[in-house]
């Protein structure tokens, strides 16, 4: 919840419940946003190893951040951000013993998300249609590689950056494919996800019943790849892969300055003018190849090369600053680390701090929060994080399912929990 919000007004996701099985990246990033958003997340790991993010690097402790983990309650980054308003207990779904008590969850959830590989929830026998006959209002959702039908095999955000093409829509043309610098495809369809659970969510207000939600990543980051022409482009002569700057838009792009780069956007005749004047050479807005949008098009590369030849001779502050002032849409290109202190997104709550739950540290730790405004509801994470694999075993078994603390002791020397 951001300062600005009142504490009464409430989330707009509280009285949801949602079983989490997800693990690594894609899944408990959209758990995640459920928990931001106010549902209570339980997150379900296997007693021995849970959830794969607790061992990434690099980790923080009593000794700071450490690539390796020195210490018992060395907690690493990637859990301690995923993790973040979520009641963690552990369940062994192997056993007979676990699913029973998966189901007696399901009866009184809303929500299930698993992200393993297609069909596994099903020899588990968790699975859509298990959950559905023990809560028929129950939404199901599973976040894939390749389709909750599709067998391909695990993917990660690399193997689905390549075969989404996403690769090839960026650096230079004849050079090698550039990785996306984030996991976009981890990003993409968590978010895809949680639309189509509130969706389901919504449908399922009117008809009564649940269903099964079945997001790709592949599918997902694939689907934004579509959004342009590629084939037209192709067919054009367009050049898809230009490098720092768009031709098709000239100028759009970015552009080398003295000491670092700036992006500009001048696509309209007024921008474009304004760039000449700021440039000191308004003498191109009647040069026939710059004359108008087309013109500059056709003309990119020798536009982009009279723009970085006067970009690189001033630094970032006046480039801008030249800019600013004939309002043509200019910003510095930020390392992440300046990024994420913007007092913009401080103050929205859409980067937020994080600290391990016991040492504090000497470095302004921030993650992602949820980057959504609402005029009536407030979102925030409840003070919950599982630094270890069952940490609210008790709150959960005993407290939300109501069984008594020697049902919840016995299950834990079976080794069900």
């Amino acid at each position: 919840m951001t300062d600005s919000q009142s504490p009464l007004m409430g989330r707009p996701l509280e009285g949801l419940t949602v079983l989490d099985l997800t693990r690594a990246l894609a899944g408990p990033y959209a758990t995640l946003l459920l928990a931001g958003l106010g549902a209570k997340v339980i997150k379900i790991e296997e007693p021995q190893g849970g959830d794969l993010a607790r061992e990434n690097s690099p980790y923080l402790g009593r000794d700071g951040i450490m690539v390796e983990r020195a210490h018992e309650d060395d907690i690493s980054l990637s859990h301690l951000t995923r993790a973040r308003g979520k009641y963690g207990v552990s369940l062994n779904l192997k056993r007979a013993e676990g699913k029973a008590l998966f189901m007696q969850l399901v009866e009184k959830a809303d929500i299930v998300v698993e992200n393993f590989t297609a069909g596994t929830a099903d020899r588990l026998g968790v699975g859509y249609e298990a959950c559905a006959a023990i809560n028929p209002r129950i939404v199901f959702a599973s976040l894939s590689g390749f389709g909750a039908t599709d067998r391909s095999g695990k993917a990660m955000d690399v193997i689905i950056q390549a075969l989404s093409g996403a690769m090839f829509t960026s650096g230079e043309p004849g050079h090698p494919p550039v990785r996306i610098g984030i996991p976009i495809a981890d990003m993409l369809a968590p978010v895809f996800t949680v639309i189509g659970i509130l969706a389901a969510i919504e449908q399922r207000h009117r008809t009564g019943k649940g269903q099964h939600v079945d997001v790709s990543m592949l599918g997902a980051l694939t689907s934004f790849v579509a959004i342009e022409n590629w084939s037209a482009m192709a067919a054009a002569g367009m050049e898809a892969r230009t490098g720092l700057t768009v031709q098709r838009l000239s100028p759009f792009g970015v552009f080398a300055c003295a000491d670092g780069y700036v992006a500009v956007v001048a696509v309209h005749e007024p921008l474009a003018r304004g760039l000449f004047d700021a440039m000191g050479q308004p003498e191109l807005a009647q040069d026939p190849r710059f004359s108008n949008r087309d013109s500059r098009v056709a003309n990119a590369e020798v536009l982009e090369a009279t723009i970085n030849a006067w970009s690189s001779t001033l630094p970032v502050t006046q480039v801008c600053r030249l800019l600013e002032e004939r309002g043509v849409p200019v910003a510095p290109v930020r390392h992440p680390e300046d990024a994420l202190v913007d007092p913009r997104v401080v103050e929205r709550q859409e980067t937020m701090a994080v600290e391990h739950p016991t040492y504090g540290s000497n470095v302004d730790l921030r993650t992602a929060g949820i980057p959504i405004q609402f005029s009536a509801a407030s979102t925030g994470f409840d003070d919950a994080l599982p630094v270890h694999i069952g940490q609210h075993n008790e709150d959960v078994y005993a407290d939300f399912l109501g069984l008594s603390p020697q049902d919840v002791a016995e299950l834990k020397a079976q080794g069900v929990i």
